[in-house]
């Protein structure tokens, strides 16, 4: 039989229960500013936005799948759809003809660009007014250190998306 577990005390029972409303009602806030001004979800919205920020406009997929935090296999499906949109094309690696890039197109990207300021707008609102600079600070702090318990060999975003060659990134 198991040991007892360390049960939460008061204050940690109640960050936890803050944590948890913060982890559910956050998405779909930002959820609900994306499909009412964009009709994107949140998901789509971080894949295309992340396809965007990137040098070339493109991802391995695994990558992209990893930035966004999701399995291969979502992930195929929602480019899928974006595809249908003509926001986004597949094409296979020369290099590798085990991989495939998602490449934003020109449509893909004026979408980003149409849809980033309500979103920055609803971002900005939501996380960044309610807090003074060095809250905001500790904050950033206090969610890295989670994310490195969470996946300490993690995907850095920064270096993912700013590479300026996919193959080092791709090959780490």
């Amino acid at each position: 039989m198991d040991s007892e577990p360390p049960w939460l005390d008061d204050e940690e029972q109640q960050v936890w229960l803050q944590l948890s409303l913060l982890l559910t009602r956050l998405p779909t806030a930002l959820e609900r500013q994306l499909q009412r001004d964009a009709g994107l979800s949140l998901y789509e919205y971080l894949l295309l936005s992340g396809l965007s920020m990137t040098p070339t406009r493109r991802l391995r997929l695994r990558d992209l799948a990893e930035f966004t935090g999701t399995s291969l296999s979502r992930l195929s499906n929602v480019i899928r759809k974006l595809e249908g949109h003509g926001w986004v094309i597949r094409e296979p690696d020369p290099q590798d003809g085990r991989s495939t890039f998602a490449v934003l197109t020109e449509a893909g990207y004026a979408k980003v660009v149409a849809s980033a300021p309500g979103h920055v707008r609803e971002v900005r609102k939501l996380v960044f007014d309610p807090l003074s600079t060095a809250q905001l600070r500790r904050f950033g702090s206090t969610i890295r250190r989670v994310l490195d318990v969470i996946d300490p060999h993690g995907c850095d975003p920064e270096a993912l998306l700013r590479a300026e060659d996919i193959e080092q990134v791709s090959s780490r």
